[in-house]
């Protein structure tokens, strides 16, 4: 141990930071220059996001607008699309990129897409492990109880598992996104590669999520010595 810190969750992590680290930049930047090309149609991200929710028997999702750069979801719970204040307001190709994206979730929601079924399901359990599973984990080392490691681990686990589902509901969210403004014809072709290079900029950030969390749990293991023998 380095002054508390373990120099083999340094080492594993420092990947996982960088490609965190160009994630974030990389969506941060092509939403920033996105943002600045506007599109034929004139329409801001809220009507978009509207004419693809009725158009697919949406009307009673509301849209709203949000607080906060890049804050827009779809809330399952109270059946709203939130945008935030650069998407809601303004007819960029950036804004009917996220849009839509968020629209492609309330469509997935009302087609009870399973991976979204399954992640929604696991909300409750993955915050719990988010929250304690460290605790859990780190009073287990403390006090030599491997059974509490374990515990903490399987915990723990539940948190990957649902970093893992999210993948596919985000990549399916923004497959959904670009058919429906190809077919629909509210975006050109040219566009369309525009709100491509977007989402899939943010789809990174999820791959860098769950990567940090596979990492952090092989770290769990092996410090545990259920992987690899453990190494004191």
């Amino acid at each position: 141990m380095f002054f508390g810190i373990d120099p083999l969750y340094i080492m594993m992590m420092i990947p996982v930071f960088l490609l965190s680290a160009f994630s974030s930049l990389r969506v941060k930047s092509a939403f920033k220059k996105y943002s600045k090309v506007y599109t034929r149609s004139g329409l801001t991200g809220a009507e978009i996001a509207r004419k693809i929710l009725d158009k697919n028997g949406l009307s009673d999702i509301n849209v709203v607008e949000t607080t906060g750069f890049l804050s827009d979801h779809y809330d399952p719970t109270k059946k709203v699309v939130r945008l935030s204040p650069d998407v809601y307001r303004n007819a960029t190709i950036s804004a009917v990129g996220v849009a839509a994206h968020e629209t492609g979730h309330a469509i997935q929601h009302k087609n009870l897409y399973r991976p979204l079924v399954f992640r929604n399901m696991m909300v409750p359990v993955a915050s719990i492990g988010s929250n304690f599973a460290w605790i859990i984990i780190m009073a287990g080392f403390f006090m030599g109880a491997l059974g509490l490691v374990k515990a903490g681990i399987a915990l723990f686990s539940l948190v990957v598992f649902f970093q893992l589902l999210t993948l596919p509901v985000e990549f399916n969210a923004s497959s959904r996104a670009k058919k429906i403004l190809a077919s629909d014809g509210l975006v050109s072709s040219a566009e369309l590669a525009g709100v491509n290079s977007v989402l899939s900029a943010a789809a990174m950030t999820y791959v860098a999520a769950a990567t940090s969390a596979i990492m952090t749990l092989i770290y769990f293991l092996l410090r545990s010595g259920l992987l690899g023998g453990r190494d004191d």
